[in-house]
């Protein structure tokens, strides 16, 4: 189970809801994913206008807890500010945050991540802040209280996979909490190895609904997810640079 908190998840899949063809494409794609949580830009969401559709409309609510993101702020001070906004709407104390530091690589504000995750920690939220690949970032974020760190795989809708393994690697190493994959997930594969690396989790949105049959691909990164699981559990073998034969014939009698 995924522990969050004062939550517990059984699927390891969060699901983005953003850059979906249509309403009915993105519902189809979350029941196939079977994730429990999913998360969704408080700033592009009309959470408080009865007129304008949303996919809150069209979802049980009851089956999905709900992780709002601060997607758009570039300082604490806003990321502060939208996360405040989306737990007064009643949805969810638990939030994503992300304060963008670069608007060509969309990379995180460091020390703003930090400034926003210590003041929302202080107000009762469940924290999940979104990283780099940053092994003392975080490291740091973790001592602080955050409830999960959320390092990029690669570029936020690249598709670009996992670019640095060995940092992953590292943070999911020193990690005390979940560490969720978050960005840059293009296929099952990445989301497979992800897990293989030991992440908790994987979150990721593109790679679903920028497919050509995003509902076919969303049950596809749900078995993936699965499958780098109980890889992870079950234990690679090591890597050796000479062959060893499957059939072996130590002890036995050949003529």
């Amino acid at each position: 189970m995924l522990k969050i908190g004062p939550y517990t998840f059984s699927s390891r899949l969060l699901l983005g809801t953003g850059k979906y063809p249509d309403l009915e494409t993105q519902k189809k794609a979350v029941e196939a994913s079977c994730s429990e949580i999913l998360t969704f830009a408080v700033r592009r969401l009309n959470i408080f206008v009865d007129s304008q559709p949303n996919f809150l409309e069209t979802l049980d609510l009851k089956k999905y807890t709900l992780l709002p993101n601060t997607a758009g702020a570039k300082t604490a001070e806003e990321a502060v500010r939208i996360a405040k906004l989306a737990k007064a709407s009643g949805l969810c104390d638990m939030v994503k945050v992300e304060v963008i530091g670069c608007d060509k690589t969309l990379l995180p504000d460091p020390v703003e991540t930090l400034k926003a995750t210590e003041e929302l920690l202080k107000e009762g939220f469940i924290v999940l802040p979104y990283t780099s690949d940053d092994v003392v970032l975080a490291r740091r974020l973790q001592d602080l209280g955050a409830h999960a760190v959320m390092p990029a795989a690669s570029p936020i809708g690249s598709g670009q996979g996992i670019i640095n393994p060995l940092y992953l690697k590292f943070i999911i190493e020193q990690a005390t909490i979940p560490v969720i994959v978050d960005a840059g997930i293009g296929s099952p594969s990445d989301a497979m190895i992800a897990m293989e690396l030991g992440a908790e989790g994987v979150l990721l949105n593109t790679a679903v609904a920028g497919a050509k049959d995003p509902v076919k691909m969303a049950e596809a990164m749900k078995l993936a997810v699965e499958a780098g699981l109980l890889g992870y559990e079950a234990g690679r073998i090591p890597k050796k640079e000479t062959a060893a034969a499957s059939s072996p014939l130590e002890g036995l009698s050949v003529n």
